[in-house]
């Protein structure tokens, strides 16, 4: 996880500050880390291959899943897939916006038509996942 220090040289303290990083799946789901919180969804490049998104299925909040259990399904024109869980963990929040109208998934799938907020229950397994250039290069492996 990205961290950066601040020296208060007045004091002699150090302060650690945490930045919001971006993890994805082989099965491109994406997992936003802030602090022990991962906002989970599908990622720009799910969303394409699916094509116009008509439902969307979610858990309820304090449900518990395993690092690669289905959470949920969503559904298309084309077809339909289940979501998974990067990391194991305690739902906390669901995006209802989604439920009430799944298609804000096909124009914002990586920024406000987010999935779950999950309370991450062991943040060793983000090391397990993909950064930005591992993906875009999984991605590319996909397309060919």
């Amino acid at each position: 996880m990205n961290s950066a220090y601040h020296f208060n040289l007045s004091s002699k303290a150090v302060v650690t500050t945490r930045f919001t990083s971006t993890y994805y799946t082989p099965a491109h789901e994406y997992i936003r880390v802030d602090g022990d919180v991962g906002t989970v969804g599908i990622t720009d490049y799910a969303q394409a291959s699916l094509g116009d998104i008509v439902f969307v299925d979610l858990p309820e909040v304090d449900e518990e899943f395993d690092k690669g259990e289905a959470f949920g399904s969503v559904e298309s024109v084309k077809a339909a897939s289940d979501v998974y869980l990067p990391v194991a963990g305690t739902i906390l929040e669901v995006n209802d916006n989604i439920t009430d109208d799944p298609s804000l998934v096909n124009g914002f799938a990586e920024e406000d038509a987010w999935f779950v907020k999950v309370g991450i229950s062991d943040d060793s397994e983000i090391s397990e996942l993909m950064d930005a250039d591992a993906y875009e290069a999984h991605c590319d492996a996909e397309d060919h």
